[in-house]
């Protein structure tokens, strides 16, 4: 493989911004790669890829190349020739490349690779922490698989299309996909691309989700005809996938606190088709009030610390912190609490989050039927869903009855 400086250097550039501006990596992506419209599609993933790559392993390469954060521009350019010696690729003969010491790299990896925290290349606390709450065992192999790269998923809009059709369409455009057992409207894309050119989804035929992701919908239990809120909507994905499941019958109240995800929701709902999808902004308390007792079904897609979905953000292990998690958990709770006054009696609501720790899952859920509010509640059936097991992002579930 041939390195091609205007790539190298635009990966560099990514990577400052990444590291010493705290900026998020899909948005720095995005940018750098509207820089050059000579690109192809080659250069562009190769660019998004190393990136995302440096990123994921930024702990294990900086401690490899002997820099510390803030990282100068030559120590960018340091871990970048680890990332190069790591995957045999001939580093070029650049002045930025002076004397990189290849055995040495191979020699420090060898031994950094014994222990777990720079292996799986995770802040101390989060390694303390996985161990606290999974168990050394489970939580060694759950970093590992957050560490592999995602696959790309994509949910078949049954408003639209079948699985079966979706796939053939994406033949014609070049686009080879497989389906997944037990996952009805599931299609996994045999080798990365983009999709968002292709007609299928300007057609408004599928929408990019995770296969643990398209669990939770279906574990709501909706019908055609209900009336359903979605307590944190964002942009939508669950509330597109329950309104394919209720076949645009009844009516999806879909909310949140950022005015903005909703436009994006709105967005989505058009293309889709999603014709019973109505948006409301949380701008005050009146607007929850307002629904307290009224819906059939509740879904409440919590925020969370997105542990379980690591392997498509790994820039989250840098940015987040132990406060932010005891935070969140607080939230958490209140949300529960407040939200579940919207269920009117007989109706279920499935309290969801994309993490794996146990505190932020079943702890939360048990915390709540000890409230006022969760007395009136019983817990049907729970799922925890492990990246480790399922190859899919890490997700929890847990579907409770108003009685």
């Amino acid at each position: 493989m041939r390195l091609h400086r205007n790539l190298v250097f635009a990966t560099v550039d990514a990577l400052a911004e990444i590291f010493n501006e705290g900026n998020y990596a899909d948005k720095v992506i995005e940018k750098t790669l509207k820089r050059d419209k000579r690109w192809g599609s080659r250069d562009r993933s190769f660019i998004a890829e190393t990136t995302y790559d440096i990123v994921r392993w930024k702990r294990l390469y900086a401690e490899i190349a002997e820099v510390k954060e803030p990282f100068k521009r030559e120590d960018l350019f340091r871990m970048f020739a680890v990332w190069c010696v790591l995957r045999g690729i001939k580093i070029p003969d650049w002045p930025q490349f002076e004397k990189t010491p290849e055995r040495r790299i191979k020699g420090k990896f060898d031994e950094l690779s014994r222990i777990r925290k720079f292996r799986e290349s995770v802040p101390d606390w989060m390694d303390d922490l996985g161990v606290k709450e999974l168990g050394e065992k489970v939580w060694t192999k759950e970093i590992h698989a957050l560490n592999e790269q995602a696959p790309v998923v994509i949910r078949a809009n049954k408003l639209k299309t079948t699985a079966k059709d979706l796939a053939e369409k994406l033949k014609e455009e070049g686009i080879e996909t497989f389906n997944l057992r037990n996952y009805p409207e599931a299609l996994v894309l045999k080798e990365r691309a983009n999709i968002f050119r292709t007609k299928a989804f300007k057609e408004g035929l599928f929408e990019v989700q995770d296969a643990s992701s398209q669990r939770v919908a279906e574990f709501l239990d909706v019908e055609p005809g209900m009336r359903v809120v979605d307590t944190c909507a964002g942009a939508g994905g669950k509330t597109l996938h329950l309104s394919a499941l209720m076949e645009n019958k009844g009516q999806i109240i879909a909310l949140d606190i950022y005015g903005n995800k909703l436009k994006e929701l709105k967005r989505r709902a058009k293309r889709a088709g999603a014709h019973n999808v109505e948006t409301r902004s949380i701008d005050s308390n009146k607007v929850i009030k307002k629904l307290y007792g009224s819906a059939d079904r509740v879904l409440i897609d919590a925020p969370c610390s997105g542990l379980g979905v690591l392997s498509r953000n790994p820039d989250a292990k840098w940015k987040l912190e132990p406060e932010f998690l005891d935070r969140i958990r607080n939230t958490q709770l209140e949300i529960l609490e407040q939200y579940s006054k919207i269920v009117k009696k007989g109706g279920k609501m499935v309290y969801a989050t994309c993490s794996v720790l146990p505190s932020e899952n079943q702890k939360q859920v048990q915390n709540f039927l000890k409230t006022e509010e969760g007395k009136q509640f019983r817990l049907l059936k729970e799922k925890s869903i492990l990246s480790s097991e399922s190859g899919y992002d890490g997700f929890y579930m847990a579907a409770l009855q108003k009685e």
